[in-house]
């Protein structure tokens, strides 16, 4: 996500931010169809101010990820709004099938799905429920890979390698 994007759903009025193991979780919820959605989670730094959840989707969705933090195995049950290209939808449901604790290679998950590693690499850093359908247990066949279009030891690459070793995967 690009930092102009980030403050668009920061500026939102339903953008909540919540404390995680790792820094912070924001949290875009909407209504669509009259039918309150999730619309986005990002992973953000430590630094961030928390804004506490108003509407009771974001107060669900920040309870789940609590328990996910204490429990990998925590299966998520929300509401997500429609996103996604068909491709996009095909990588985003194929990693959903990645038991926690394992992990598959761009390449394993672009076979299943015929497709290519680098389309199945932009997917996952499309993804805009990135706990929910989990982009970081797709890994490079060298190693553990970019993760949220970052290839340097930053931010998400760090968030990748503290959710693989909280869910015993390294």
């Amino acid at each position: 996500m690009k930092p102009s994007e980030k403050q668009i759903s920061a500026n939102s009025p339903n953008y909540y931010v919540v404390a995680a193991p790792f820094g912070r979780l924001g949290i875009l919820t909407e209504l669509v169809d009259g039918s309150l959605m999730l619309t986005k989670i990002d992973y953000l730094p430590a630094g961030v101010a928390l804004i506490a959840p108003q509407n009771q989707l974001a107060k669900e969705v920040a309870k789940q990820c609590r328990a996910y933090f204490k429990d990998p195995s925590c299966q998520f049950d929300l509401p997500i709004k429609p996103a996604g290209t068909e491709h996009q939808k095909k990588v985003w449901a194929s990693i959903q099938n990645i038991p926690v604790g394992k992990t598959k290679t761009y390449g394993e998950v672009a076979k299943q799905i015929k497709s290519g590693a680098r389309a199945v690499g932009t997917a996952c850093g499309a993804n805009p429920y990135p706990l929910i359908a989990p982009c970081h247990r797709v890994v490079s066949a060298q190693g553990l890979g970019g993760f949220m279009k970052e290839n340097s030891p930053g931010l998400y690459r760090q968030i990748k390698m503290w959710l693989l070793r909280h869910e015993g995967a390294i």
